[in-house]
């Protein structure tokens, strides 16, 4: 979702701290659910990113992160079993009037019996599932804020669970 269509432009987003709920699937192979975006992207055009967007105004994390899902990808609760907030951090997203204003992500995380022929690509060029190797070594053009995320998760516990062991 593009943050006009959330409530917050991109203007605004300039100018305050954005809240982002995002989502990383993770399936059976280990693979991970990224969106590749378009040329029409506010932020990171052509660039891989993770499936979710804006929070918006009176809309609670776990809402956002629901609706970005749905919206994104068509996926639901029935294939995505076990969702959970993985971590909250503050990176930047989107180019700041003010160098030092970030903005507040929740990464959600969680394992899912979907594969890429249940995925109704809903924003972007396409959303798949990708081998977490492709983005260990580089091969992806990763937008600034997913490398980060992306690069912590594939060296954490967590992620060693949600893969089984992989």
């Amino acid at each position: 979702m593009n943050s006009s269509e959330a409530g917050v432009s991109a203007a605004q987003c300039a100018r305050t701290q954005c809240r982002l709920a995002t989502a990383v699937l993770v399936d059976a192979r280990g693979y991970l659910l990224l969106q590749e975006r378009d040329e029409h992207a506010p932020v990171a055009p052509l660039q891989w990113g993770l499936v979710g967007g804006h929070v918006d105004p009176g809309e609670d994390w776990t809402e956002a992160v629901w609706r970005e899902l749905r919206e994104e990808t068509g996926l639901d609760a029935d294939v995505v079993p076990d969702l959970r907030l993985w971590r909250e951090v503050e990176l930047v997203h989107a180019p700041k009037g003010d160098p030092a204003l970030t903005d507040r992500w929740q990464v959600w995380v969680g394992t899912t019996t979907a594969t890429d022929v249940d995925v109704v690509l809903g924003e972007g060029r396409q959303i798949v599932f990708v081998d977490p190797d492709s983005v260990r070594a580089g091969r992806l053009d990763l937008a600034p804020g997913a490398a980060t995320i992306l690069r912590e998760l594939l060296e954490s516990q967590e992620y060693a669970v949600l893969a089984g062991g992989r």
